[in-house]
């Protein structure tokens, strides 16, 4: 058995992001001694690897969970598909870098090539992944808004996902709480429930903890809109979650 700092240490997570995954049923500890101390076994460990390898492939906490508790799930068919996805994902990584080395070597106007930037392997297994689990509202809802959507909307949903980072990367001198960063943050959910599914208080707490719970999406967000930014939206979707109770922050 592990405590929590030894889990935390372990897989290079903090002990909050582990009270969290606690607080929403997607990692109990195995037991919780009398002073206190959460301990984890090898079975809660198992189930901690396969949360970090969906959250590397940017699936949401939500669905992680729902995939994890469902009836259907099986670790090694889904063991074959994060392993299937981190294959695409590295291929595209090694042809970016052999594109970039190229340019470096003989420019970019004799280098003219845009196939490295194509991710449309890896968008496709994914959704193939994601559709062999998904069983959730939100994913379905996702799924009935993007199915007409071109490859250049969806790019440009996502440069105006990260335009709204970039906004909370200039508010970083203000405090969280503050009116216009709670602003964006409602900006940011009703974005999310435009373009993509419902974005329910609960929804958005969790897309908060990932924006911030290390791994592709903080690294790329933080270059994006600068550094700190991740963990400051993660602060003020907090903030925020936390006056949604009694119909504030409706987006009716």
């Amino acid at each position: 058995m592990k405590t929590v700092h030894e889990v935390s240490k372990l897989a290079g997570i903090s002990v909050r992001t582990l009270h969290y995954y606690d607080s929403i049923g997607l990692l109990s500890p195995t037991e919780t001694t009398e002073a206190g101390y959460r301990l984890y076994d090898e079975e809660a460990l198992g189930r901690l690897q396969c949360i970090l390898l969906f959250r590397e492939l940017e699936f949401p906490l939500k669905d992680i969970k729902e995939i994890l508790d469902s009836p259907n799930f099986e670790r090694n068919k889904a063991l074959e598909q994060q392993i299937e996805l981190l294959k695409l994902k590295k291929e595209h990584i090694e042809n970016l870098i052999d594109l970039a080395t190229g340019i470096r070597m003989i420019g970019v106007k004799k280098l003219m090539s845009f196939e490295a930037f194509d991710t449309r392997k890896i968008d496709e297994y994914a959704k193939q992944a994601k559709e062999s689990y998904g069983t959730t509202p939100a994913y379905k809802e996702f799924e009935e808004k993007s199915k007409n959507r071109s490859k250049e909307q969806e790019q440009k949903l996502g440069i105006d996902m990260m335009n709204i980072f970039a906004d909370f990367g200039k508010l970083l001198e203000h405090a969280p709480e503050d009116a216009v960063v709670q602003e964006k943050v409602a900006e940011l959910r009703a974005f999310l429930t435009e373009h993509y599914y419902n974005c329910t208080p609960e929804i958005l707490s969790s897309l908060g903890e990932m924006y911030a719970g290390g791994g592709s999406m903080t690294d790329n967000i933080n270059a994006y809109a600068g550094e700190g930014t991740a963990e400051f939206t993660a602060q003020a979707i907090r903030e925020y979650c936390a006056h949604c109770t009694g119909g504030q922050h409706s987006l009716e």
